[in-house]
């Protein structure tokens, strides 16, 4: 657990939370940028409940101002091949709440569990899903502030030929190895970053 001192109070940075205590909270209603924020809770616990699953969120008083969340990439993604993947599902921190370095401190807090350096943790980052309006940043401006925050937990941009991904120039997977990670499930991730090569 962590505490940041903001303008507006204490925020409290706690997890991998459960579903009984997420279910105790309320959401702030800006936390609305991928779902409504009813919604967007009910998949936190979702996660919250899987037996991979894991939810830091970032509070204040009784109300979800932030999140971020692991899991296992869906099923029929390329990367569910591999057994030791985890997918950086999403971070979000409510408008209101922004510019008190709370992403970075979720992000911090997610990585000293040790469970993680077990795993390659991927995050695919679509700018579609970019909240470009309310930042007031060009879509390269976001990618390089997306950089910077993942890069402080030891995220790496990697090149890959998934059709997704090569979308946008703009869209991007950031790959972050474990300590623990075996050089045999490198290598296997490896070979799913390209898997069209041959008729490229």
């Amino acid at each position: 657990m962590k505490q940041i001192e903001t303008e507006k109070g204490i925020v409290i940075i706690e997890g991998p939370v459960s579903q009984r205590y997420l279910n105790s909270l309320e959401m702030d209603s800006n936390l609305n940028n991928f779902r409504s924020p009813a919604r967007q809770k009910e998949a936190l616990a979702i996660v919250a409940g899987l037996p991979e699953g894991m939810v830091y969120i970032a509070r204040h008083k009784q109300r979800i101002i932030g999140y971020v969340l692991f899991h296992y990439p869906n099923e029929y993604s390329r990367w569910s091949r591999h057994p030791r993947i985890l997918e950086l599902g999403a971070i979000e921190v409510s408008r209101s709440w922004q510019k008190n370095g709370i992403a970075k401190a979720l992000l911090q807090e997610a990585f000293k569990n040790p469970s993680l350096e077990d795993y390659v943790v991927i995050t695919t980052e679509f700018y579609w899903h970019w909240d470009l309006k309310n930042s007031g940043l060009s879509v390269w401006d976001y990618r390089r502030m997306l950089q910077n925050l993942f890069g402080s937990v030891g995220f790496k941009r990697r090149h890959t030929d998934d059709p997704e991904i090569l979308e946008h120039p703009a869209n991007m997977l950031m790959v972050r190895i474990g300590k623990n990670v075996s050089k045999q499930h490198i290598n296997m991730f490896d070979d799913l970053t390209y898997q069209h090569s041959i008729f490229m």
